[in-house]
């Protein structure tokens, strides 16, 4: 090696001690505000040089960079070595980016919980604002209080629900992170799942329970107690049968329930087995052959169910309705009516009670395969006569 590379290599060391490391593109270089005005900052870097952030640059992923002061301490990454005023021009924009991707990285591993701002829905959840970065809730990962519980699942009224979320701050922790690909997935039912595993293991099934109906849906009706939901099935409302919870329980209705089975976070609830079994009592009302009067509740291409007091229903199967056949049960019998009927079976075990028009013969069962043999043959001889014509 000659003298001359030697003393050129001591000499770059010395540069290096004494003015610092020459910067490239693309290096991230701490310094502190000159100056901050209304399109640009100045930073002094080390006291040899002096760089300033412009227009587009300033723009920040992270929230730190937002209200800086003179003297504030800020980092910047280089994007041209030298400007039209002999400076270095940097960027916040790159350095806040990949600060900001660091930090939730770390958020995602500590679990920490956030507030997020609700900036925009959609079909599939809610864009928030999460210190200054694009995260998406989807709607999977909203808490029971918040989730859009819409019959039918309707996608429209679930928007509908979500829009209503606009402008307000969830608590979430951020569950998936990727720079990448720009994704950024946050939650907020992670965030209640802790919580919420620790109040369930709390109650045991049998347990009474009073709450406030919270939501209601075409399966059962939620209640609230003690900051957890659980779910009373619309089997589990009454005794009697019922076509939708809202014909029960309303919103807001404060109701006792009981505990009949607690499964990890999920707790079910029965108001039914707080009250009365009135087929426990039902032979002592009614007896096989009793001719009773009963109004019409609903009607099924099976059959007619039968209200014959508020808590008792009774089945009228297509076969007790009528001697002849009958086309179309609705037409010959309309929800609201009401008809005498023979009560034919009562089972008080399985809660059922069974129903005949007055007057309409017992068949039995090989009447009853005959009368199918004949709708068969009747069927074959249609068509026979449909396929030589």
């Amino acid at each position: 090696m000659s003298n001359v590379a030697v003393k050129t290599g001591a000499f770059a060391k010395l540069l290096d001690e004494q003015f610092g490391s020459v910067p490239k593109v693309d290096d991230t270089l701490k310094g502190h505000v000159l100056s901050v005005g209304r399109n640009e900052v100045r930073i002094d870097i080390d006291g040899l040089r002096t760089g300033v952030i412009r227009g587009p640059q300033l723009f920040a992923e992270s929230a730190e960079y937002r209200n800086l002061k003179v003297g504030d301490e800020v980092e910047a990454t280089v994007i041209d070595l030298e400007n039209e005023n002999g400076e270095l021009d940097l960027s916040f924009r790159t350095a806040g980016h990949a600060r900001a991707w660091s930090k939730l990285e770390a958020l995602r591993k500590s679990g920490e919980i956030v507030q997020a701002r609700i900036k925009e829905a959609n079909k599939g959840g809610l864009m928030v604002d999460l210190d200054g970065m694009d995260a998406f809730l989807p709607v999977s990962q909203l808490s029971g209080d918040h989730y859009p519980r819409v019959a039918g699942g309707d996608k429209n009224k679930i928007l509908e629900k979500l829009r209503e979320f606009v402008g307000q701050d969830l608590a979430v922790k951020v569950i998936d992170v990727n720079e990448k690909d720009e994704k950024l997935i946050v939650s907020e039912k992670s965030m209640g799942d802790e919580s919420k595993s620790v109040a369930t293991d709390k109650y045991k099934g049998g347990e009474t329970i009073e709450g406030d109906v919270s939501a209601i849906t075409a399966f059962g009706a939620f209640v609230k107690f003690d900051g957890v939901e659980g779910l009373v099935h619309i089997s589990e409302l009454a005794w009697q049968r019922i076509d939708h919870p809202k014909d029960v329980v309303h919103i807001g209705d404060h109701v006792k329930a009981e505990i009949i089975q607690v499964d990890g976070k999920k707790i079910f609830l029965s108001m039914k087995r707080l009250l009365p079994d009135p087929w426990k009592t039902v032979n002592e009302k009614y007896t096989v052959g009793q001719i009773v009067s009963g109004k019409i509740a609903k009607v099924n291409p099976y059959g007619l169910f039968v209200e014959l007091d508020p808590e008792i229903q009774g089945l009228a199967h297509l076969s007790e309705l009528s001697n002849d056949p009958i086309e179309d049960v609705a037409k010959a019998f309309a929800i609201g009516d009401v008809r005498d009927f023979e009560i034919v079976s009562i089972d008080p075990n399985e809660h059922r009670l069974g129903l005949r028009v007055p007057g309409v013969k017992t068949k039995t069962k090989s009447e009853k395969a005959t009368k199918s043999e004949e709708k068969i043959s009747d069927d074959k001889t249609e068509a026979e006569a449909s396929a030589t014509a």
